[in-house]
C-alpha cells in the first residue's frame, strides 16, 4: 500500500479519515445515545454505522493505488468506528450521570428551602403572639415606655419579615434581634426575671442563619415565667470567631413547668424539635447541640462551624 502525492495528499487522506470518524461519532453521541432505550432505532444506527464505513472505504480508495484489500480495510475501519463510538458513549454516560447528579442536588436544595420556609412559618406566629401580649400588658398599665416597646416590636416585625426570610444575616443583626426580644420579655416579667446577656464577637458582620436562637431564648423565658418568686436568673452568652459560633443559655425550671411548656410548644408547632430540624438542614455535620437538665437548671449549648 503506497501513499502518493506527498504532503498535500497525506493531509487530505488524514482529513478524509477524520471527517468520517467524527461524523459517526457525533451521530452516535447526539442522535443515537439519547435514544438508547428505544430499540426501533437500533437497526437504523447499525445501517448508518455500516454505511459510513463503506463510504469511507470508497473515498479512501482514491488515496491508494492498486489496493485490492477492500473488505479487510472495511472490517478494520468498522472496528475503529465502533471504538470511537464506545469512547463517545463513555463521555455521554459521564455527562448524563453528572446531569442527573446536578438535578438531584437542585431538587434537594429546593426541598430544603421548602422545609426551611415551613419551619420559619412555624416560628414567626409564636414569637409575634408573645411580643403582642407584652405590648398589650404594658398598654393596660399605661406605662411610659410603651412607645419604646412598640418601636422594638416594629423592629422585630421588620427583622422577621425581611432579614428573617433571607438565608443568611449578620451576627450583629441576629444579636440585636435577641436583645430587643429580651428587653420586651424583661418588661413583661418585671422583677421576676433577671437576665445576664454577654457577647464576645470578633466579626460582627459574619453571616449566620436567622431565627435559630430565638426558640432557645423563648424557651428560657417560658420556663422561668412559670416559677414562683422573684429575681430568677437567666444567663445567655454568645461568642463568635472567624470560623466558630457558640451559644449558651441557662435558666431555672421545674418538672411541672416543663410539662406545661412542652405541651404549649407542641400545640404551637415550635420548639427544640423545630430547631434541630433547621440545624440539620442548615449545618449538616457542622453543628453540635447539647441540652442538659440537672439541679433544676436547664442548659443549652450550641456550637456551629460557620
Amino acid at each position: 500500500m503506497k501513499r502518493e502525492g506527498g504532503y498535500a495528499m497525506s493531509f487530505a487522506h488524514e482529513l478524509n479519515a477524520l471527517v468520517f470518524k467524527m461524523t459517526i461519532s457525533y451521530f452516535l453521541y447526539f442522535w443515537f445515545f439519547p435514544r438508547l432505550g428505544q430499540r426501533k432505532y437500533y437497526a437504523l444506527a447499525l445501517l448508518v454505522l455500516v454505511g459510513n464505513t463503506l463510504c469511507y472505504e470508497y473515498t479512501d480508495g482514491f488515496f491508494h493505488s492498486g489496493d485490492t484489500h477492500f473488505w479487510q480495510h472495511f472490517a478494520t475501519n468498522l472496528l475503529t468506528h465502533v471504538s470511537f463510538g464506545i469512547i463517545f458513549f463513555t463521555l455521554f454516560s459521564i455527562k448524563n450521570i453528572y446531569r442527573q447528579q446536578r438535578s438531584l442536588e437542585v431538587l434537594q436544595q429546593e426541598k430544603n428551602r421548602a422545609e426551611m420556609k415551613a419551619l420559619k412559618s412555624q416560628i414567626n406566629p409564636h414569637f409575634l403572639f408573645n411580643t403582642l401580649n407584652t405590648i398589650y400588658a404594658n398598654a393596660l398599665k399605661k406605662e411610659e415606655n410603651t412607645p419604646e416597646l412598640i418601636l422594638k416590636l416594629s423592629d422585630g416585625f421588620r427583622y422577621l419579615f425581611h432579614e428573617g426570610q433571607q438565608e443568611q444575616v449578620s451576627l450583629q443583626r441576629e444579636v440585636q434581634h435577641l436583645k430587643d426580644y429580651i428587653h420586651l420579655q424583661e418588661e413583661r416579667l418585671a422583677d421576676k426575671v433577671k437576665v445576664t446577656f454577654s457577647t464576645e464577637i470578633e466579626y460582627s458582620e459574619k453571616q449566620i442563619a436567622p431565627l435559630l436562637l430565638i426558640p432557645f431564648v423563648e424557651n428560657a423565658f417560658k420556663y422561668t415565667s412559670l416559677l414562683k418568686g422573684k429575681n430568677h436568673q437567666i444567663n445567655i452568652a454568645i461568642a463568635a470567631s472567624e470560623t466558630d459560633f457558640s451559644f449558651h443559655c441557662v435558666n431555672p425550671f421545674n418538672t411541672a413547668g416543663q410539662q406545661e411548656v412542652d405541651l404549649g410548644w407542641a400545640t404551637s408547632g415550635v420548639g427544640i424539635t423545630n430547631v434541630k430540624k433547621r440545624l440539620t438542614l442548615l449545618y449538616p455535620e457542622r453543628h453540635h447541640l447539647e441540652i442538659a437538665e440537672e439541679q433544676n437548671r436547664y442548659s443549652i449549648k450550641l456550637a456551629i462551624q460557620l
